[in-house]
């Protein structure tokens, strides 16, 4: 597992470098060391963006903050499995910049931080629902371990589609960059966690 967890943090600290958006990369191996924000969100260049880019931030934001809370709630359990713990602190200290960045996007571009009408008729992949989120908060240990990732698992991968979705539609750059890294590195936590389920 840790042969494996050096070379996903490679795979992602390669992203990063080509993006150009390295801040924290050392540190931290999730999908936000990856991100670092935009420095430039006010150049012409950054300021450039498309409806596609303005979904990817609008959707992606609450997708994020939804993983913050489930890595929350598990980092708020005793007994749980080290190797999830740690899991769950990389995607907490990676997504919560990343929700940062993409707000101070949509303020920049002067877009509305909700989609108009609000998610109805729009995917949102792997969202957990209410009753979920509330079982996943009443379990403990082995089961809320478990819960955590074939849960977040999903809802990895319904990012990975949003972020491949502005990679091919989106025209800011430094949205693409982010969309990019998003892929590259909760792929690689996707196998981690896929891993960790099987067992030994």
């Amino acid at each position: 597992m840790k042969r494996y967890l050096s070379l996903s943090a490679l795979g992602v600290a390669a992203v990063v470098s080509l993006a150009g958006c390295g801040a924290g990369a050392e540190s931290q191996p999730g999908p936000a060391g990856s991100s670092g924000g935009s420095s430039s969100s006010s150049s012409p260049e950054s300021a450039a963006h498309n409806d596609a880019d303005v979904m990817f931030a609008q959707m992606m934001i609450p997708h994020h903050q939804q993983a913050v809370e489930m890595s929350d709630m598990v980092l708020a359990k005793e007994g749980i499995n080290p190797e999830v713990m740690d899991l769950a602190t990389r995607i907490k200290d990676a997504q919560a910049p990343e929700v940062e960045t993409m707000t101070g996007w949509l303020e920049a571009w002067g877009e509305p931080m909700a989609m108009d009408g609000g998610m109805e008729g729009h995917s949102m992949e792997g969202m957990l629902s209410q009753d979920q989120l509330a079982e996943l908060e009443s379990a403990e240990a082995d089961d809320a371990a478990r819960m955590f990732l074939e849960t977040m698992t999903a809802h990895h991968e319904g990012a990975v589609a949003m972020a491949q979705e502005e990679i091919e539609n989106g025209e800011n750059p430094d949205a693409i960059a982010l969309a990019e890294a998003i892929v590259a590195a909760q792929e690689a936590e996707i196998e981690e966690m896929r891993a960790l389920l099987a067992g030994p």
